[in-house]
């Protein structure tokens, strides 16, 4: 029997909760950061389809999408389409990247984004991410499309490195698939699923009660 180890992130403790947002409703809006320093808008990007990736450096579900190349293949794919594809650095506040680390890793690991948005736990909040990778859909009227997993491949790092079943390049991607369909013009067959990943934990989040103490691990 395999053991598997799900890292709990702390992210910023003094997060007040909100609702979680609804498929079909809009999308709500945030004012961050970017690892620029410039003040980034959600509402700035109306009338283009928007993705929000939910991120973390060393949680190893990241790794995976990142090291196999599939994150970056996706991403590339969504900017050639003319989406904006919005990073959210999720990291506790103690391990989140300097802004010039950010900046060396997106070219290094040759991210395809469009801004990268350091969080300090409201974004995560508003959109009640569960998550690390952890994806939302925008469409072009600012309505959510779709939110959940990037795929149907919840394989932990390094394990899928053993499998060769669990290349996520070869998982059905439930973003490519939202972003097709809204580029087509037609309904979203898949519009949520359950995201798998790193789980993000902050005050008023989905899992706060699934807290432990720094160190531990969840087994299951």
């Amino acid at each position: 029997m395999k053991l598997i180890i799900t890292p709990l992130l702390i992210l910023g403790l003094a997060v007040v909760a909100f609702a979680e947002p609804q498929i079909g409703q809009p999308a709500p809006n945030f004012t961050a950061r970017d690892i620029f320093g410039r003040t980034v808008s959600l509402n700035a990007y109306k009338g283009k389809i928007v993705v929000l990736e939910s991120y973390y450096e060393d949680c190893p579900f990241c790794e995976n999408h990142y090291k196999s190349g599939a994150m970056q293949e996706l991403q590339k794919e969504m900017l050639t389409n003319g989406v904006v594809w919005l990073m959210i650095n999720c990291a506790p506040p103690i391990q989140q990247q300097t802004p010039a680390k950010a900046r060396q890793d997106w070219m290094n690991k040759k991210m395809a984004l469009t801004d990268w948005i350091i969080d300090t736990g409201q974004i995560a909040s508003i959109y009640a991410m569960r998550t690390a990778p952890q994806a939302f859909v925008i469409n072009t009227n600012g309505v959510l499309a779709y939110q959940g997993a990037m795929d149907n491949l919840p394989q932990l790092y390094p394990d899928a490195y053993d499998t060769p079943n669990a290349d996520p390049r070869k998982a059905r991607n439930y973003v490519r698939a939202a972003v097709r369909a809204l580029l087509a013009g037609k309904p979203v067959a898949v519009p949520e699923t359950k995201p798998y990943g790193c789980r993000l934990i902050y005050s008023g989040s989905p899992d706060a009660q699934l807290f432990q103490p720094p160190g531990n691990m969840r087994r299951r």
